[in-house]
């Protein structure tokens, strides 16, 4: 799948319909932004299973203020509805793929169980 725009629109339901998402925060004015939004794209060619998101800090900076965004370029990895990692900085395309492999071996158990028992307090 081709990295797709994340909007307020949209992020909710995209988060809550797929499995892993990888969130990319940029602008248009950041140099550095484009550099790693050409190497995003590409590696989300390689795992069509994973949905690559990007988020335009200037258009929706409602999504990067409501996880803390303050530097850019930057990424969330989200799987199964919960963060588990944030980078910043522009990144190689070994290093994203070094993310991707972690992010799929990455055991939820304990964020599950950190979940239950937060609506287990409800």
């Amino acid at each position: 799948m081709a990295a797709v725009a994340l909007t307020k629109a949209n992020f909710k339901e995209t988060i809550e319909n797929n499995d892993i998402v990888i969130v990319d925060f940029w602008a248009p004015w950041c140099d550095p932004c484009m550099t790693f939004t050409e190497t995003f794209k590409k590696v989300s060619e390689n795992h069509l299973d994973i949905v690559f998101g990007m988020v335009n800090n200037d258009a929706d900076p409602e999504i990067g203020q409501f996880f803390n965004v303050e530097k850019i370029p930057g990424i969330m990895v989200v799987r199964e509805q919960a963060s588990i990692l944030n980078q910043v900085g522009d990144l190689g395309a070994p290093a994203l793929e070094e993310i991707i492999k972690w992010a799929r071996e990455y055991d939820m158990t304990q964020v599950r169980e950190y979940y239950a028992s937060l609506e287990g307090q409800q």
